[in-house]
């Protein structure tokens, strides 16, 4: 039921039931660090889609119900943040909406702090600049970790947030 375009590369955009269209097309549904992000990766965007939702759909299960789309067809991108010498250190972790994100074992290793928590909301959202609920790893501060599942980096397709939560990112796992 969902409308699809067709990538450059003749790869065809469609999951479940949202509408989709490039995302470059429209940075109106982008977070600002985001759409800079996409349009430095030159070829590489046309291969991310973006799709308007309804706001109060967008954290998860809801999303997932109302638009068709797989629990493990949809990545979350989770902060997590943990202090050395003074110092916060971040890490954005992509796992598929099925896993759990292994905070106190690889992801505190990653950052080599001795206890690693998720970022406080109000934390993660000035650091990123984005909407809690909508924050992707696409436009994060640079230096910053992103650790990406190797089950979330195998599914063909999956849907990210766009940094706002009035839309997601669909692209290749």
């Amino acid at each position: 039921r969902g409308r699809a375009w067709w990538q450059d590369n003749g790869v065809r955009i469609v999951m479940g039931e949202l509408d989709t269209e490039p995302a470059l097309d429209r940075p109106d549904l982008l977070a600002p660090a985001v759409a800079g992000a996409l349009a430095g990766l030159d070829g590489l965007a046309s291969q991310v889609a973006v799709a308007e939702i309804d706001p109060d759909l967008a954290d998860t299960a809801a999303f997932c119900q109302r638009y068709g789309v797989g629990l493990a067809e949809s990545a979350n991108c989770v902060l997590i943040s943990g202090r050395r010498g003074g110092e916060t250190r971040f890490a954005a972790c992509m796992v598929l909406a099925t896993t759990r994100a292994d905070v106190n074992g690889v992801v505190r290793r990653e950052l080599d702090v001795r206890k690693a928590s998720f970022a406080p909301r109000d934390v993660a959202v000035a650091e990123t600049g984005m909407e809690y609920g909508g924050i992707t790893p696409i436009g994060l501060p640079d230096g910053w970790p992103v650790l990406v599942d190797g089950a979330a980096a195998a599914t063909p397709q999956v849907v990210i947030g766009s940094g706002v939560r009035r839309s997601k990112l669909v692209l290749p796992g």
